[in-house]
């Protein structure tokens, strides 16, 4: 039996008033995903362990079944991966989002929505500036390059560079003042793990504070921020990093589950590339998947059915309702939602739930279970990530149902599965079709 996860990131979220105090799942209009619930089984996950920040790398990674407390690195390593940056073992890799800052608070944590094109024009000015700024060199060398990633997320590496810090994911703090949320050493962890690197996290902290500032300088004059704003635009005006750390040490999924011989990822962002790529799955890029609404939704429902005919394994994930709930959009977060369900959840359930029966067509090819969840929930009301256990539903031709009949927060509390934790989903999940 084939698999595939369909990740709708972000979609959970909290009861609303203004919609009978129901979630949006509850609200939403999703006939397959209800249909599967009711004919599959359901539970809850726990994807974010103890003591981890409820942070999509965290989120997703721990779905597939990897223990934080062994492989968290912070989304630098993973965005490294997903570019193609092969990092030292002295290599500190950290997320750089472009923000814009509106006098002393950050605006938003995306400068509203870059293209890639124009991140990368950025980008490169900042390395020709930065890299070889005559300050930063005296002091600490020849040590920082700045990549190009996606849109408005990119990538910082420190040669040397400490990952013990304190950052604050730009996301999180819409509309609140920037300085005292400048990146702090933490000390205590440093001391605690025992590993020095040839910059302290004192003396990283103050690098990426320095960049920080004297980006601000230079961005405010560029010629593309000068006409953004004369646009009346948001201007793409400071760099923000955040989550560092070194390469992680990820076992590939096919070492650990047998079932899974070749697999494949399909995302618009570039941190689930990179955990998809160090987790030893290909990477399937789908042309118009922007991660925002607008996403070609039925682009990547066909490149999953693709796949699935050869590969074992796919996870399919769709950025959409997370991107709505930290923009605070409560009407475009329920459309992601139904565009998930009609048009991603759908196509594939049709297309795949007559795989492997006698007399159909499709005879000769596995027959597939389907799982649906989110990695996290981002309530439009909080607009950033929370922690609480997630719903999910597993899906098999042949699996015996249990008494659930909808698929939402409160619903899947009642099903078969309980609450799971750790690698208790992807084990699960795993185990369909393999045991008689």
């Amino acid at each position: 039996m084939k698999h595939i996860i369909i990740l709708g990131d972000g979609m959970a979220d909290w009861p609303i008033e203004s919609l009978g105090n129901k979630t949006l799942l509850q609200y939403a209009n999703t006939p397959y995903m209800d249909m599967l619930a009711k004919e599959g089984c359901v539970g809850m996950l726990k994807t974010v362990q103890d003591g981890f920040h409820p942070g999509s790398e965290v989120a997703n990674s721990s779905i597939l079944g990897y223990d934080q407390n062994e492989v968290y690195e912070g989304r630098g390593p993973l965005e490294a991966a997903s570019i193609g940056v092969d990092l030292a073992p002295d290599d500190m890799a950290i997320r750089c989002n472009i923000i814009c800052i509106d006098g002393d608070c950050i605006k938003n944590h995306s400068c509203g929505r870059l293209e890639t094109e124009e991140g990368d024009i950025l980008i490169k000015y900042l390395q020709e500036k930065l890299a070889n700024d005559a300050e930063i060199v005296e002091k600490y060398g020849n040590i920082i390059h700045f990549y190009t990633g996606v849109q408005y997320r990119h990538l910082l590496v420190i040669k040397g560079g400490s990952k013990f810090l304190r950052c604050t994911p730009p996301h999180d703090v819409p509309l609140k003042p920037w300085r005292p949320l400048l990146v702090k050493p933490d000390l205590e962890s440093e001391s605690k793990a025992g590993i020095f690197s040839a910059l302290s996290a004192t003396e990283t902290a103050d690098l990426i504070n320095m960049l920080i500032v004297k980006s601000q300088e230079l961005l405010s004059k560029h010629p593309f921020n000068v006409q953004r704003i004369a646009e009346g635009k948001d201007p793409a005006n400071s760099i923000w990093p955040w989550a560092g750390g070194y390469r992680p040490d990820m076992k590939p999924l096919t070492e650990i589950y047998p079932q899974i011989k070749r697999g494949a990822v399909i995302t618009a962002v570039d941190l689930i590339r990179g955990i998809g790529s160090l987790a030893g799955l290909r990477v399937i890029d789908v042309p118009g998947a922007t991660g925002l609404y607008d996403t070609n939704y039925e682009g990547k429902a066909q490149a999953a059915i693709e796949a699935l005919r050869t590969d074992d394994f796919v996870y399919l994930h769709i950025e959409a309702s997370d991107e709505a709930g930290h923009d605070g959009d409560l009407e475009l977060k329920l459309q992601t939602i139904e565009n998930l369900d009609a048009r991603v959840i759908g196509p594939i359930y049709e297309e795949v739930k007559n795989w492997g029966k006698k007399g159909m067509p499709t005879a000769d090819l596995e027959p597939v279970a389907i799982a649906v969840l989110p990695d996290h929930p981002t309530p439009v009301a909080h607009r950033t990530h929370t922690n609480e256990p997630v719903p999910f539903l597993i899906y098999a031709s042949g699996l015996e149902s249990d008494e659930v009949d909808s698929f939402d927060e409160f619903s899947c509390q009642k099903g078969k599965y309980g609450l799971l934790e750790k690698d208790g989903f992807i084990a699960t999940f795993m185990a369909i079709g393999t045991c008689k």
